[in-house]
Parts: structure tokens; C-alpha cells; sequence
């Protein structure tokens, strides 16, 4: 079924970097604005940055180069016509390798000539905002250093991004020429024997940098209870190295291929890659990207010496596009979690009262840590996001409703969606591939338990226990609606016991479960029984030796 769109919430947009240029239309409708849905994108692999180059000397930008940009641009302003976005709501941006042309000016104006749209050049310290509030809308926070990798240069400044507010560097970002196109010239013009002092030269800078930049005491507080600083990498280069890392993990085949939200601690952020014989044989990336890894590498290595308490690292998919689109919206649209925004457009109708009977089901007390439910999953975004979901595949057929909902979060509806974490993604897919039954094939199985995998044992047997939760509450109500006078009559209790076994007492989840609605005695009595199914070690992650908890559930008679 075709969704009807608005165009007047269109945004278009070219950003003419130094290795791309990049077409994108974006939908900023409600109540999605947030996740700054792409209803269309395409990229040129025209590098403005190696056109201005020949044997190793600037040029301007070679006419046959201008004519292949201008008709690019032209076919981009056709497909603009055919979305029908207001030509108020398209803008043309362009970067450094536009910026330190020869012949900058002569190169934009054949292009206003040739579509009518004037390019808007970007000032260096604007280009390191723009590049900054990108890396913001990739993540629902943020408190770190963020890089932007780009083809001629490289950017750096620390951020601190939460409800919507967005606080950087007074000094901006500063910039270092060791973009991925620059670098690869400098290394082979230095030769193996300059290699050394190019190194020192890039740590030093990048030691400087760190001072310059005055990162605040509460950041730095924060980084040594963390074990380190965090690390935020955007840019084709970097995104590129996140690829590499993600067919190298440890998880085979890694089971999220989105670059936005993948981490990884330090320890695995420069791994041996002398058996890696053929980076372009890695999934997203090109030639061109696999040429540049011998200099990404020499780039990492002088950061990681510079840059020793890093902790983790995070791949951003937000650069000078997503940067433009964030930073128009307004605070209040920015400070929206991520994850509530891409799926409320699903939200049921009495959301509010189903979210009350979910949460419901999360003890309110900790016996331990060890047992209790990681807070990924019992946060009120989280929950939320799982209510909204919660009838999103009700139409399938019921063989593959589990398995629609497995991969709803990757390769379903909510691929798509900006700014989510891989945990995110991996924890949502697992409740709602629980609430439907969780009633696998062979191959959905396999993909099942790579995301086990990615969430840990513990997070997994809980995602179980909540879709399992949120499975009762669709069953009682399937049409997502609870009627006036009702909102109160079902009422659920949960607490912690323990059951002598073999002279050994172990931790159960107890449950309480009753209704006053009149014909839903028998699906109350059905979802104690599914409550207790999940608690039964053949169905713990990893089976009987495995992680799980006892569920013990009673059905009570109705009491005012």
C-alpha cells in the first residue's frame, strides 16, 4: 500500500564533498521528524578532490569534470520535479574541495546556470558545526570527542549532546589536512623512510588539538569512572574502517548492516590486518574506500598513540546532509528519543493505558544486579517503542509474523530510522519477535541467535520475558484499544521469590495477574501459562546450563 507523503515537508538536498556528492530527499513530516526519514538518495562517485590533482600538482577543476556535475546536478533537479518538492525546500552545499578550488567560482556559477540553484558554500568552521550536528542526529546522546573524516581533511572537537541541545568546542572544530585522499598523497609522497615523521608530526598535532580544544572538566570526570574517553567517527573513510571491523567481529556473520550505532571497545578498533588481503571484497566498501585503507590505518595508529584513554568507540553515519536536516529542526523535535520517534506512527490507540500494563510486568525492585534487567530494555523509551510496535504486524500471515518482526529493525520498517544504537535495534527485534511467539524457520533461527549474541544472554532472556508480556497484552486486546472505564481493570503484581531445589535456593520473577473484564478470564489464565513458559530452562538462552529465571504466574480472582 502506497503511503501518502505531504511534499511541502520535503527537504533536498546535494552535498558536494571532496570523494561524492550526495542526492538525498527527506521526509520531515510528524511524528517522525526526528529520524529524518530518506524517501530518496543517490551518489555521484565523482571526487572533486582527485580531479584537482595531476601528477601529484593542483589544477582547476577540469571542464569535462564541471559538465559530468552539472548534468548530474540537472537529472537530480528532474527527480526533485517528479517528488514535487517545493524548489523553496532544495539546497545545494558544498565543502572544501568546492571551497580551495582553483577555479571555485567559474565551477559554481556553471552549475547555476546549468539547474538554476545557487551552490551555498560553507566556511570551514561552518562545515565542522554542520559535520558536528550530523554526528548529533546519529545518537539519541552524546558525551565524547566526535571526528569527521572527510577526503582533503579531518575534523575534531568534543560534544556534549542531550534534550535537543547541542554543546561543542568554543573553538569550533579544528581541522588537520589528513582527509583519506590527502593522506594517501602525503604517504607515498613521503616514502617509507618519511612515514616516521609524518607520524609524529600527526600525533603532535593531535595532542595540540586536544589542548586547544578546552574539553570541560565534566567530560573528563566522566571519561575516568568510564575507563576513557568515547569516541565518535563520521565521515566515508572512518564508515569504511567501520565495515572493515564489522566483518571482522567476533559475532560471524555480524547480523546489523547498518554503520550507524555499531561500536566497538579500543581493543578492537586497530586489529591485525595483515591476513585482511582484500578489503574490497568487504560488504560497502568500494575500490576507491579499499585504496585508502593502508591510510586510515596509519591515521588510527597516530590517533590511538595520541589519544591514549579512548574506551569505545561509535560509527556515525550523520555528516554535513544529516547536519543540515538536525540542525534546522527545532530543539523540541531534537530532544525526541530516537526510537519513540520512528516508531510512533504505529502507536495504538490507548498507548498510554498498554504502557502502564507493560511496565507492570518490570520488578520495581533490584535483588541484583546480575539478575536484574539491564536498563536498555526497561527505560521508558524503550518500553514505549515496544507498545508502539506492538500491532505493527498483526496483518501478516501468522507463518511469518515472528520473523517480520526479527527483522523489522534491520532490513523491515524501521531500517530506515536515524539515529538508533545496534543494541537498540537487536533488544526491539528480540521483544517483538517474542510477542508474536517468537516461532522461528531454520534460517530466521540462525539470524535469531546472532542478535542473542549481540545483546548477551541476560538481555536476551529478559526481551523474552517482556515480548512475552507485551504478547499477552495484544492477545486481550487486539485492536490496541482499551474502552473508557476500563483503563484500571487489569492489574498485575510482580515481585521476587525463591524456590528451594536440590537444597539450593534460586531467584524466581513471581507474578500476580487478574482482570475485571468480563470475557477475558481464559486469556488472562493463557497468559499466566505463556508468562511460566518463558521461565522453564529449556527455554533459557543457551538451554538448561544456560541464562534465564523461573517464572512463577497465578491468575486471582478479581478484587476492588
Amino acid at each position: 500500500m502506497a503511503v501518502q507523503r505531504d511534499p511541502e515537508y520535503y527537504q533536498a538536498l546535494v552535498d558536494m564533498g571532496s570523494n561524492g556528492i550526495r542526492f538525498s530527499i527527506s521526509d520531515l513530516s510528524p511524528p517522525s521528524t526526528r529520524v529524518m526519514p530518506t524517501i530518496y538518495q543517490d551518489r555521484s562517485s565523482i571526487s572533486l578532490y582527485d580531479a584537482q590533482y595531476e601528477s601529484g600538482k593542483k589544477i582547476p577543476i577540469p571542464q569535462p569534470v564541471i559538465e559530468d556535475v552539472s548534468a548530474a546536478l540537472v537529472q537530480f533537479k528532474r527527480t526533485c520535479e517528479d517528488f514535487q518538492v517545493p524548489p523553496h525546500r532544495i539546497r545545494v552545499v558544498a565543502t572544501e574541495a568546492t571551497r580551495n578550488a582553483l577555479n571555485s567560482e567559474d565551477f559554481r556559477q556553471q552549475i547555476e546556470t546549468a539547474t538554476g540553484w545557487k551552490v551555498e558554500m560553507l566556511a570551514k568552521d561552518e562545515e565542522g558545526r554542520i559535520g558536528a550536528m550530523g554526528v548529533a542526529s546519529s545518537f539519541g546522546s552524546i558525551k565524547g570527542l566526535v571526528m569527521d573524516l572527510g577526503g582533503g581533511s579531518i575534523q575534531m572537537t568534543w560534544m556534549i549532546s542531550e534534550d535537543g541541545e547541542v554543546k561543542t568546542s568554543p573553538v569550533g572544530a579544528v581541522s588537520f589536512p589528513y582527509g583519506a585522499a590527502a593522506l594517501m598523497m602525503r604517504l607515498g609522497d613521503a616514502g617509507v623512510e618519511g612515514h616516521d615523521s609524518l607520524r609524529e608530526e600527526m600525533s603532535s598535532n593531535f595532542e595540540k588539538a586536544l589542548q586547544d580544544l578546552d574539553i570541560p572538566e565534566s567530560l573528563l570526570t566522566d571519561a575516568e569512572e568510564e575507563g576513557g574517553l568515547t569516541l565518535y567517527l563520521s565521515g566515508g573513510g572512518f564508515r569504511g574502517w567501520g565495515y572493515i571491523l564489522m566483518s571482522l567481529h567476533s559475532i560471524t556473520p555480524y547480523p546489523i548492516p547498518i554503520i550507524n550505532g555499531f561500536r566497538v571497545p579500543k581493543s578492537s578498533f586497530l586489529p591485525n590486518l595483515e591476513e585482511y588481503s582484500d578489503p574490497a571484497s568487504t560488504f560497502r566498501i568500494s575500490s576507491r574506500r579499499a585504496s585508502q585503507v593502508p591510510a586510515i590505518t596509519f591515521l588510527i595508529k597516530a590517533l590511538t598513540h595520541s589519544i591514549p584513554s579512548i574506551s569505545h568507540i561509535h560509527f556515525a553515519q550523520g555528516g554535513i546532509r544529516e547536519g543540515l536536516l538536525f540542525s534546522s529542526l527545532p530543539a523540541t523535535i531534537r530532544s525526541q528519543d530516537p526510537l519513540v520517534s520512528a516508531t510512533q506512527s504505529y502507536a495504538p490507540q490507548s498507548t498510554s493505558s498498554l504502557l502502564r500494563i507493560l511496565e507492570d510486568f518490570i520488578p520495581r525492585t533490584r535483588f541484583s544486579d546480575d539478575i536484574y534487567p539491564p536498563e536498555d530494555l526497561t527505560s521508558p523509551k524503550f518500553l514505549m517503542s515496544v507498545v508502539h510496535m506492538l500491532y505493527a504486524h498483526a496483518s501478516f500471515p501468522k507463518d511469518i509474523r515472528a520473523a517480520a518482526a526479527l527483522c523489522s529493525t534491520t532490513t523491515g520498517s524501521l531500517g530506515n530510522a536515524h539515529g538508533l544504537s545496534h543494541i537498540d535495534r537487536a533488544l526491539l527485534a528480540l521483544v517483538l519477535c517474542e510477542r508474536w511467539g517468537g516461532e522461528l524457520s531454520p534460517a530466521d533461527a540462525e539470524f535469531l541467535s546472532k542478535m542473542q549474541e549481540l545483546a548477551g544472554p541476560k538481555a536476551s532472556w529478559w526481551a523474552k520475558y517482556i515480548g512475552r508480556a507485551a504478547g499477552g497484552i495484544g492477545d486481550m486486546f487486539p485492536a490496541g484499544v482499551i474502552r473508557a472505564g476500563e483503563e484500571n481493570l487489569v492489574r498485575v503484581n510482580v515481585s521476587w521469590g525463591t524456590e528451594e531445589k536440590k537444597g539450593k535456593a534460586e531467584k524466581t520473577v513471581d507474578l500476580v495477574i487478574s482482570t475485571g473484564i468480563k470475557g477475558l478470564e481464559v486469556a488472562a489464565a493463557d497468559w499466566c501459562h505463556a508468562m511460566e513458559k518463558v521461565g522453564k530452562k529449556k527455554n533459557w538462552i543457551g538451554g538448561r546450563e544456560g541464562w534465564g529465571v523461573k517464572v512463577r504466574a497465578v491468575c486471582e480472582d478479581w478484587k476492588e
